[in-house]
C-alpha cells in the first residue's frame, strides 16, 4: 500500500468508495433516510475533484485501486476520511491518518479536528483524539449525530 496526495484522475474512484462506503458501514449506525441524505445517488452532488484538489488529500492505493482517503485542511481541520468498506480494520486508515498528522506537523498546526460520524468515532479515538461534544447537525432534511473531536499537536 501506498499513501499519496490527490491526482485528478482520483475523482471517480474516490466519489465511488465514498458513497459504497457510507451505504455499506456507516448504515450501521444511521437509519436508510439519514444515508439516502448523506450519500445521494448523484456522485457528483460534490465537487470531489476542485474540493479534494484544494486541500491536503491523502489517498492511499494498490494495485492501482484506492482502498481509502482523508482530507486536511490548512487550518487543521480534517473533512472527509473514508476507508473502502472492503479494506476496513486493515490497517489502511491509519496509514492515511500518519501522512495527515505529518502534514499539520508541517503546517505548524496545534491542533486538529474534525466532527466524527457514530462510525468513525472510535477510529479518532484510538489516533489520541478527544472528544468535545456530540452534536446534531442536519443534511438534505435529515438530522445526524456526530462528534466534535479534537487533537492536540505537539512538536
Amino acid at each position: 500500500m501506498k499513501v499519496r496526495l490527490f491526482e485528478s484522475e482520483d475523482t471517480e474512484q474516490i466519489a465511488q468508495l465514498f458513497q459504497n462506503t457510507v451505504r455499506k458501514i456507516n448504515i450501521r449506525d444511521y437509519s436508510a433516510a439519514q444515508i439516502k441524505a448523506w450519500s445521494p445517488d448523484d456522485l457528483n452532488w460534490r465537487n470531489w475533484r476542485a474540493l479534494c484538489g484544494t486541500r491536503f488529500t491523502y489517498v492511499a492505493t494498490a494495485n492501482q485501486k484506492i482502498l481509502g482517503f482523508g482530507e486536511l485542511e490548512a487550518n487543521g481541520h480534517i473533512d472527509c476520511f473514508y476507508v473502502h468498506y472492503r479494506h476496513q480494520r486493515q490497517g489502511v486508515g491509519h496509514s492515511i491518518y500518519q501522512a495527515i498528522e505529518i502534514k499539520a506537523q508541517e503546517l505548524s498546526l496545534n491542533r486538529i479536528f474534525t466532527e466524527a460520524s457514530i462510525t468513525a468515532k472510535t477510529f479518532f479515538l484510538k489516533q489520541g483524539f478527544k472528544i468535545i461534544s456530540p452534536q446534531e447537525v442536519s443534511c438534505r432534511g435529515e438530522v445526524f449525530t456526530n462528534y466534535s473531536m479534537t487533537k492536540e499537536l505537539y512538536g
